[in-house]
């Protein structure tokens, strides 16, 4: 069986403690590879590993980071097929998905912020006659970087890729439920020129590692994407330690379908929108509001188009979702969909899980499934279910729709979907989160602010943003 390991100081180790985490295929339910068991040992290690590497890693300057990172992103692409497997088996995502969206966007986090970083400004501000400022950002040493289970490759490069490109060192931790992409990627680190200790990856539980690295004194910053309850318990550790933070959190998104929108355009991307990954995208549209006029024709077309989606093999071409991360997972949603039922929903199509035959038959699959007949403040509404589940609410002014929109706690993305321009600008502002898509859907420009407000975050990530965190601003002041 296979193990996964350590990459600490350029070289690929066993926990300290010697312990082993089974890890398994969603498809299958099997265990397949051991991964290392690591705690705060280990940490510890990668962070001694990482301040000695710092200052020759900054030496290098942005062109020699740059082209390092750029390196290691033609090997990723040059074994895209055998990523994508890795990403399929370890998630459960179909491989379709993995080769089209996860190791493409991966290569793509390398190469946007290895070139970005040569075109990284710094600000000048003139004192009339008097003096001169200007801003000088510098990497601060070493950054924590802490990535889910649901776009494996995908979030763990969107951090340390600007992370080493501004010029640090990092300590990271992938998901203990897939680590696999993560693993792989450390065993090009060497090939690609990247120096030992500059880029360390320990595996492990949140409560070991991720905690280890949260609190440990010379780790100045942590960036983290996963659940809003995680998130609450870093904050609370690494505030008194006046840590910088970077926390992108859950999300409860909506999406405001409008009677005078563009239908087909409409219904094709909100059929994506809602069940891409088996619903398992932070930025998944889980409550459809839709205009009264439009509600009865969008039902029945929408939960024709749900019915129709194939849940199977990930491997098979035709597989529209495939399984969900991990039984306890599948369990969590089986719940919620029971839950929703118990509040009044209706279930139009899903609901439970799906029974494959062979050797998927002890997968973890679940139904698309789509949910009417519940208020805005029932627990099914209100609380991220991370899966294959949306529900349905009819509104009758765009100011019920905002209402509807805005009361949760969340705010990371929303949908909107309309012909009319100025209700696209009054809509989008009245909005509560930080991403608002217009008559699309995961149309993403890396230059821009990524992130979310209330429960669903602090701080944000892509561009200059993402540079900015990295780095700590001095301001230089020069009397003339």
């Amino acid at each position: 069986m296979e193990q996964l390991l350590n990459l600490i100081d350029g070289e690929l180790r066993p926990a300290m403690g010697g312990g082993w985490l089974d890890v398994h295929a969603p498809a299958t339910g099997a265990v397949y590879a051991q991964l290392a068991d690591s705690d705060a040992r280990d940490v510890d290690m990668a962070v001694e590993a990482a301040h000695r590497a710092f200052p020759a890693w900054n030496a290098l300057g942005r062109e020699g980071r740059s082209a390092a990172l750029l390196r290691l992103a033609h090997l990723i692409e040059a074994d895209l097929d055998g990523f994508a497997q890795d990403e399929s088996r370890d998630n459960g995502k179909p491989l379709a998905l993995a080769r089209r969206v996860d190791i493409p966007r991966a290569v793509a986090n390398f190469r946007f912020f290895a070139t970005a970083i040569l075109h990284f400004p710094s600000e000048a501000h003139l004192m009339d006659d008097i003096a001169v400022n200007y801003t000088d950002r510098q990497p601060f040493g070493v950054a924590g970087c802490i990535s889910p289970w649901n776009l494996p490759l995908y979030l763990f490069t969107w951090k340390i890729a600007p992370a080493l490109a501004a010029g640090n060192c990092v300590v990271a931790k992938p998901s203990e439920v897939t680590p696999l992409t993560a693993y792989r990627m450390s065993t090009l680190c060497k090939v690609a020129g990247i120096p030992p200790g500059v880029l360390n990856i320990v595996h492990g539980l949140g409560p070991k590692v991720g905690a280890a690295i949260t609190a440990h004194p010379r780790i100045p910053a942590i960036s983290f994407t996963g659940g809003t309850r995680t998130g609450a318990e870093i904050a609370r550790v690494a505030a008194p330690l006046f840590k910088k933070l970077s926390l992108e959190l859950g999300g409860k998104n909506p999406v405001l379908v409008f009677a005078d929108c563009d239908f087909d355009d409409m219904l094709n991307t909100t059929v994506r929108s809602s069940f891409t990954n088996q619903g398992q995208i932070c930025l998944c549209g889980s409550r459809i509001l839709v205009e009264r006029s439009l509600y009865a024709r969008f039902r029945d077309a929408f939960v024709d188009r749900v019915r129709a989606l194939r849940v199977g093999d990930p491997g098979a071409e035709a597989t529209d979702l495939g399984a969900v991360v991990s039984k306890d997972h599948m369990e969590k949603v089986l719940a919620y969909i029971e839950l929703a039922q118990g509040e009044g929903g209706r279930v139009l199509c899903g609901g439970q899980r799906v029974q494959l035959d062979g050797a998927l038959a002890n997968g973890w699959y679940i139904a698309p499934t789509v949910i009417e007949n519940l208020g805005p403040q029932c627990r099914t509404n209100q609380e991220e279910i991370f899966g294959p589940v949306v529900t349905l609410q009819p509104f009758d002014t765009e100011e019920e729709a905002l209402s509807l929109a805005n009361a949760t706690p969340y705010g990371l993305a929303s949908v909107v979907w309309t012909s009319d321009v100025k209700r696209t600008h009054r809509v989008a502002r009245a909005l509560q989160a930080g991403i608002v898509w217009v008559n699309c859907w995961m149309l993403r420009d890396l230059r821009t602010p990524f992130g979310g407000v209330k429960q669903s975050g602090v701080g944000r990530e892509g561009g200059v943003d993402a540079l900015r965190f990295f780095t700590e601003a001095k301001n230089v002041c020069i009397k003339l």
